[in-house]
């Protein structure tokens, strides 16, 4: 059966004009990603945030609220309306692809209304160590949606529905307070002594009354956008038994076969591990991991060992529960995670998310079309044939040849039901060389060349499937058939 690799696409950044045009472009835009072999969008939170059309989406305050009523001083969010982001995704799908919605469950912002608590202020670097006794503070908790007016769901959001905050209205004090009577989560990442909080009001999920509004949110959003599968944000912050069940029992009341990928931002690949060993309904997380390598590579200039760039990465150790990039809206300049992969570097990295076999690798909105923000050039030539040869011919067998620090390759020998399939992939972070390799029998007795354009001279390949390839300094370069340049 002849199938097509899977491509995931980020399509937003951080840095998005507020013209409330995103989910109408959508509407347009997918037959031209999907000839490119992307067959997944990600898309970003469709909720009201506190922001209104000035808010990426992750500042959440009204879950229901899809750009349907007046609040936050608007109707749109910054991508659109609700009837809008629901014509974009039925027009993503008739094009073929399937849509993820963005969801970020953890905290909320913006609340209408401010409540005397009783609280502890904790250690920011130890959020298990109090400092000094309780206080009594003003904190903004009370969530009354009255712009929906009861709409969907009538719950009410107080002080008790969260364990936490980080500001104090009556000393005018930034600090993390825990609630008096409430504790953080047990079953979250052990960074900082306990990672529960993270931001805003943080969601008390030992709360019956909140977790089965979030039940029914999450059937009434699935119901209402069809959409094919979620990206979770910010789960290293939340109960893993939280997911277990709201993912469970979504598919079970829908009959849904949901596809996720979780947002466990952390570079140790047991701690990712381990999340998945302890959580089945999660059926991959992002590998943070080798962006890191990716990054330290980067910025090593020719001084990092690239035989050792996939070691103790997610795509190494579980490759079948793995999404590979490059970078994101969170690593992207600016941002609270900053970890930009340098230019020179990125045409490498996604050569090796992108030609090898194991992994779902994601392109990055910020990367394919720029940054304009942050005068970031777009890499979309460059991108375009490095997914038509993943779409094409990156298939069959793979074989490393990591035989130096500096230069390392691998070949795909192609496949029966992939015309002419098979290349050769040889990268150097460091000055210019060559590799012999064995392409396999797919591609035996061709000529081949380099269809980045980096190097100009054809490579023959003997009747055993032989060559000598090489590679500019600092690049990479893709050896394909030579006859396929026209089909791509």
């Amino acid at each position: 059966m002849k199938e097509t690799n899977d491509t995931m696409m980020q399509y937003f950044e951080w840095y998005l004009p507020n013209d409330c045009m995103l989910w109408n472009k959508l509407t347009t835009i997918g037959p031209s990603l999907k000839k490119l072999g992307i067959n997944s969008l990600w898309l970003p939170p469709a909720c009201k945030s506190a922001g209104g059309i000035n808010d990426t989406g992750y500042g959440v305050y009204d879950l229901y609220d899809l750009g349907e009523f007046n609040q936050k001083s608007t109707i749109r969010t910054k991508y659109g309306t609700k009837d809008e982001y629901l014509h974009a995704i039925k027009s993503l799908q008739s094009s073929g692809i399937k849509v993820l919605a963005d969801i970020v469950l953890n905290h909320r912002f913006g609340a209408d209304e401010k409540e005397e608590i009783i609280a502890y202020k904790v250690n920011p670097n130890n959020r298990n160590e109090v400092i000094g006794t309780y206080r009594t503070i003003d904190a903004w908790t009370k969530f009354n949606f009255s712009g929906r007016n009861n709409a969907y769901s009538d719950l009410k959001l107080n002080w008790t529905d969260f364990n936490g905050i980080d500001y104090d209205d009556k000393g005018k004090e930034n600090a993390i307070f825990r609630f008096y009577g409430k504790s953080w989560a047990h079953d979250v990442d052990k960074e900082l002594g306990n990672y529960d909080y993270l931001m805003g009001c943080d969601v008390d999920f030992n709360n019956l009354d909140v977790v089965n509004d979030l039940f029914t949110w999450g059937k009434w959003f699935l119901e209402l956008t069809s959409v094919d599968g979620f990206r979770l944000d910010a789960i290293k912050h939340i109960r893993s038994s939280f997911y277990k069940r709201f993912l469970h029992d979504l598919k079970v009341s829908t009959k849904k076969d949901l596809f996720t990928v979780g947002e466990y931002f952390s570079c140790n690949v047991d701690s990712l591990l381990n999340y998945l060993n302890d959580n089945d309904e999660i059926d991959t997380l992002f590998d943070v991991p080798l962006h890191d390598h990716f990054k330290i590579a980067s910025e090593s200039f020719g001084h990092y060992d690239m035989r050792k760039i996939f070691e103790d990465t997610l795509v190494d150790r579980r490759p079948s529960k793995c999404v590979t990039f490059v970078d994101n809206h969170d690593t992207e300049p600016g941002q609270s995670l900053e970890s930009w992969i340098k230019d020179w570097f990125k045409p490498l990295a996604y050569a090796m998310i992108l030609l090898r076999k194991d992994g779902i690798p994601c392109v990055f909105y910020g990367d394919y079309y720029g940054i304009p923000f942050k005068n970031i050039p777009p890499l979309k030539e460059f991108l375009d044939v490095l997914l038509l040869v993943r779409k094409y011919l990156a298939y069959g067998d793979e074989r490393n040849y990591f035989q130096s620090e500096n230069i390392i390759g691998w070949i795909r020998e192609g496949d029966y039901y992939h015309q002419d399939s098979g290349l050769a992939v040889i990268l150097s972070d460091g000055p210019g060389g060559s590799l012999f390799m064995n392409v396999g029998k797919n591609l035996a007795n061709s000529i081949l060349y380099d269809c980045t354009g980096n190097v100009k001279e054809t490579v023959y390949v003997d009747n055993d499937g032989n060559g000598i390839f090489y590679v500019n300094s600092g690049s990479v370069s893709v050896w394909i058939k030579k006859d396929n340049m026209y089909n791509l």
